[in-house]
């Protein structure tokens, strides 16, 4: 009995880890290729380095904390064991990485191109940084589970909810609150601006969704 809540344990760290990772990854990609692409296309830099510097804080410190500690699933021990020659970004996990990042860091540049032509460029960077914080947000639920988001027992990760809220609501602050958004060099956003963050936002959640229903 020991033996066998020893492997599960070992299971669920394992995963764990990976989950972190994957989470801190994909998150890291987006944001280098999102300054990668404008330079190399010779655009006005989409993020300033204390947008970027505040990013990182607020999105790989707490989500990935709570993905590291999230609890383990029930039919763990109905995987099949791991070969001692399987690398740790085996089974697709490094495409994963990389094509989620990619998605994260396409949404960005999209922020910051209609902000930019449809008003101006403090614009297209504010929503650039809200859409690059508030995506990787909320593709912390992504990596979660592989099965959907509306099947993982998403809510029963309560630090994950947690970090959730306060890192969104730090992120909206630093934004609309006059004296730190000047501090960000970054603007208030109307509700129509806001309208296009979150749709932009939902989008790797929506990619998300149809990959993990297409791999059942």
């Amino acid at each position: 009995a020991t033996i066998v809540e020893a492997v599960r344990q070992g299971r669920g760290v394992y995963e764990n880890i990976k989950k972190s990772i994957h989470f801190l990854l994909s998150s890291n990609i987006g944001e280098i290729l999102t300054i990668f692409v404008a330079i190399f296309l010779g655009w006005q830099p989409p993020l300033l380095a204390i947008q970027l510097l505040w990013v990182n804080l607020v999105t790989d410190s707490l989500p990935a904390i709570a993905l590291g500690i999230d609890s383990f699933d029930k039919d763990i021990m109905l995987n099949k064991p791991k070969r001692v020659n399987s690398g740790f970004f085996s089974d697709g996990l490094g495409l994963r990485v990389f094509l989620e990042g990619c998605l994260i860091g396409v949404i960005s540049l999209m922020a910051f191109r209609i902000g930019y032509l449809k008003y101006d460029l403090v614009v297209g960077r504010t929503m650039a940084f809200a859409v690059l914080s508030l995506s990787q947000l909320l593709h912390a639920f992504n990596v979660k589970s592989k099965k959907s988001v509306l099947n993982s027992e998403v809510f029963k990760n309560k630090p994950l909810i947690f970090s959730f809220f306060i890192c969104s609501l730090l992120q909206i602050s630093v934004i609309t609150a006059s004296g730190i958004s000047k501090i960000f060099k970054v603007v208030p956003l109307s509700l129509r601006q806001w309208a296009i963050v979150f749709v932009l936002c939902l989008l790797p959640v929506l990619v998300s969704e149809i990959q993990k229903r297409f791999a059942e």
